[in-house]
């Protein structure tokens, strides 16, 4: 796999760049100090209410691909600035895409509906002949894990690819911040997730819906993409709650157990 790219980062490879109008197309980042002893009262206390949690929580709702009639606002203003285009680039040529995306994520024991879109903005263009992307942002709802205090925050895991080709729409890592909900106490460290930059979950999308073109002005595209072979891994700077988590959240999780299917909609603005 290729090295991973931060926000505002560049990934270069050969394509077309009306890639969307075509079957190929693709999608284009208060700890509490405890004794010992309370530690281990809260996390055992925690561990008994998650896991019977777990086991009497109700089926998570059908997922729907219904699309809305009308478009989404669609917010550019995390567009990568002029000037964090590459050197050489001409922005007449470059546009920024930003991609609202629901769907299902099941991954372990979680089996839950991502109903509030997860919003992802990039740019994207040529320089000196070569597909160029900049890495913009990444910004989503909590996912509520049912018959849990735990939501779910999903966040850019740190590498993005979404060169389409032949064999897959595109690839991503992604992770997931752990919180807690009201009346749990907050004792996760503040960078604990599922997943991290060193070793996010990695999603390599291939296509389930061909794309289709909803507006021409604005430019806005639809398509369908799922991975259901990616694994997941354990939870990551929890301090002395990870094996509970990992317990209760079912980590690490094996490919063919998990899958994270999205239907999508992406709005495409030229730079100039």
């Amino acid at each position: 796999m290729a090295a991973a790219y931060p926000n505002r980062s560049e990934f270069s490879a050969d394509l077309p760049l009306q890639r969307y109008l075509c079957n190929s197309g693709g999608m284009t980042p208060n700890r509490v100090t405890l004794t010992r002893r309370t530690v281990q009262r809260f996390t055992s206390a925690i561990a008994a209410a998650l896991l019977a949690g777990l086991a009497l929580g109700t089926a998570p709702p059908a997922h729907s691909a219904e699309r809305a009639a009308d478009l989404p606002e669609f917010d550019f203003s995390a567009c990568p600035g002029v000037d964090e285009l590459p050197v050489g680039a001409d922005p007449g040529t470059w546009r920024c895409e930003v991609m609202h995306a629901t769907g299902h994520l099941r991954m372990g024991t979680v089996d839950e509906p991502l109903t509030e879109p997860m919003q992802i903005t990039f740019a994207e263009g040529r320089v000196d002949g070569e597909f160029r992307q900049v890495f913009g942002e990444m910004a989503a709802a909590p996912i509520r894990v049912d018959g849990t205090p735990l939501p779910l925050t999903p966040q850019y895991g740190g590498y993005s690819d979404f060169l389409s080709d032949d064999t897959r729409r595109g690839e991503f890592d992604i992770k997931f911040a752990l919180g807690w909900a009201h009346g749990f106490p907050a004792l996760s460290p503040p960078h604990c997730s599922v997943g991290s930059d060193e070793d996010a979950v990695h999603l390599v999308l291939k296509d389930t819906v061909p794309t289709q073109v909803i507006s021409k002005e604005p430019l806005v595209v639809t398509f369908g993409a799922q991975d259901v072979t990616f694994t997941a891994p354990r939870t990551s700077g929890c301090g002395p709650l990870r094996r509970t988590l990992d317990r209760a959240l079912g980590l690490p999780s094996a490919t063919g157990a998990n899958a994270f299917t999205m239907d999508v909609t992406v709005a495409i603005r030229p730079y100039q």
